[in-house]
C-alpha cells in the first residue's frame, strides 16, 4: 500500500510539471478553436536544437564511458524495436476493419522513436534528480532503425503474398499472363531503408551531436548556448505537439476506431516491456534507474519526424491518416502525459533515486 501511495503521489506531481503542462495547454487551445500557429521552420529548428543538445550530451558521455556498459541496453533496444512491430502485426492487424498494411505501418511508427518525447523525458529526469547515463540517449537509433526496417520488410512480404494469391486466382479463372499482376523481383532492399532513416532530420541531428560530442571539445558552446535554451525550447515544442494532437483527432476519426484503442494501449505496453528489460540490465550491469526510464520512454514513444516520411516511401499502400493520426493524436500524448510519469514513478519506487 505504501508503494502504491508513493507512486500515485509522485505521478500526480509529475503531471503538474511545465513540460506536460504545455502539452496539455496546446491540446486545450486547439480544441477551443484557437488560430495560434507556429511556423513549421520554427518547429524544425526547435527539434534540431533539442536533439543536438541531447546528442552533444551523449557524445561527451560516451567518450568518458566504458563501451561494454552500452552493449546490453543497445541489444535490448534493437530487440524491442523489432518486437513492437511484430506485436502490432499480430494484434492490430487482426482486428475488424483494419488493413494489414495500415497496421504494420502503425506498428513501425510506434516502434520508431520520438526525439521530442525523449527530450521531455530527459528534462523530467533532471527535475526529479534521477541519475541516468548521458549516453542513454544514444539508444535512439538502435530501436528506431530496426523498427522501421522490420515494418517495411513485413509489409513487403505481405504485399507480395497477396499479389501471388491474386495471380493464382486469376490463373485459375483463365486470365492470360499479361493480365496478371507483375510480382517478379520485388525483393526488399534493407540498405536504402537504413540510409533513409539515417538521413532523416531528427536522427541526423542526434547523430551529428553524438559525433561532435565524441570527437571534439564542445563544452564551451554546450554550456553557454545549447544547455540554457533546452527547457525553454522544449516547452514551445510541447505546445506545438499538443496543438497538433488535437488537430489530428479529426483524421483519426476517418479510420477504424481500433487505431485509437491501439494508440492508447500500445505506448504503455511497449514501455512496460522495455522497463522490464531495463530492470534486467539494471540488475546485471548496474544500468541506472534513469537509464531504465529512458529505455522505457523511447519504447513508448512513436516517431513524429523521421518515421512518417520513411514509411510513406517504404509502405506506399498504407494510409497515413491511420498511422500518423494514431501516433500524433493519441500515442504521443499518452507516452508523454502518462508514460513518462508512470515509468519515473516505478523507477523511484523500485530503485530509489
Amino acid at each position: 500500500m505504501d508503494f502504491l501511495s508513493e507512486f500515485l503521489t509522485r505521478f500526480i506531481a509529475q503531471l503538474q510539471s511545465p513540460t506536460l503542462g504545455f502539452l496539455i495547454g496546446g491540446m486545450i487551445i486547439a480544441s477551443l478553436g484557437s488560430q495560434l500557429a507556429i511556423p513549421d521552420p520554427v518547429y524544425q529548428f526547435i527539434v534540431f536544437m533539442l536533439l543536438m543538445k541531447v546528442g552533444l550530451t551523449g557524445g561527451q558521455a560516451i567518450r568518458e564511458s566504458n563501451p561494454a556498459e552500452i552493449l546490453l541496453p543497445a541489444l535490448f533496444a534493437v530487440l524491442i524495436g523489432i518486437l513492437i512491430v511484430f506485436i502490432g502485426r499480430y494484434t492490430l492487424a487482426k482486428l475488424p476493419n483494419v488493413k494489414v498494411v495500415d497496421a504494420i505501418a502503425t506498428a513501425g511508427l510506434f516502434g520508431a522513436v520520438s526525439g521530442s518525447t525523449l527530450a521531455a523525458a530527459l528534462t523530467l529526469l533532471e527535475e526529479q534528480s534521477i541519475p541516468y547515463e548521458p549516453w542513454a540517449a544514444a539508444l535512439y537509433p538502435f530501436m528506431d532503425i530496426p523498427a522501421l526496417v522490420t515494418a517495411i520488410v513485413l509489409a513487403s512480404i505481405y504485399t507480395r503474398k497477396q499479389e501471388s494469391l491474386i495471380n493464382r486466382e486469376r490463373t485459375i479463372a483463365g486470365y492470360a499472363p499479361s493480365e496478371q499482376l507483375d510480382t517478379a523481383d520485388h525483393r526488399v532492399k534493407i540498405w536504402p531503408i537504413v540510409k533513409e532513416s539515417l538521413q532523416g532530420s531528427a536522427l541526423t541531428a542526434l547523430l551529428l551531436g553524438l559525433a561532435l560530442g565524441l570527437l571534439t571539445q564542445p563544452a564551451s558552446v554546450y554550456k553557454t548556448f545549447y544547455d540554457p535554451l533546452f527547457r525553454g525550447l522544449l516547452s514551445v515544442l510541447m505546445l506545438i505537439m499538443g496543438m497538433e494532437a488535437a488537430a489530428r483527432l479529426a483524421e483519426l476519426r476517418k479510420v477504424a476506431q481500433w487505431f485509437a484503442v491501439y494508440a492508447f494501449v500500445a505506448p504503455l505496453l511497449h514501455g512496460f516491456i522495455a522497463f522490464g528489460l531495463g530492470w534486467i540490465a539494471h540488475v546485471t550491469t548496474g544500468f541506472s534507474p534513469g537509464g531504465v526510464v529512458i529505455l522505457a520512454v523511447i519504447a513508448a514513444s512513436s516517431s513524429d519526424i523521421s518515421g512518417p516520411p520513411t514509411l510513406r516511401a517504404g509502405i506506399p499502400a498504407a494510409n497515413p491518416s491511420a498511422y500518423i493520426g494514431a501516433s500524433t493524436a493519441v500515442g504521443t500524448p499518452v507516452a508523454i502525459a502518462l508514460g513518462i510519469p508512470i515509468y519515473i514513478g516505478l523507477a523511484q519506487a523500485l530503485m530509489g533515486n
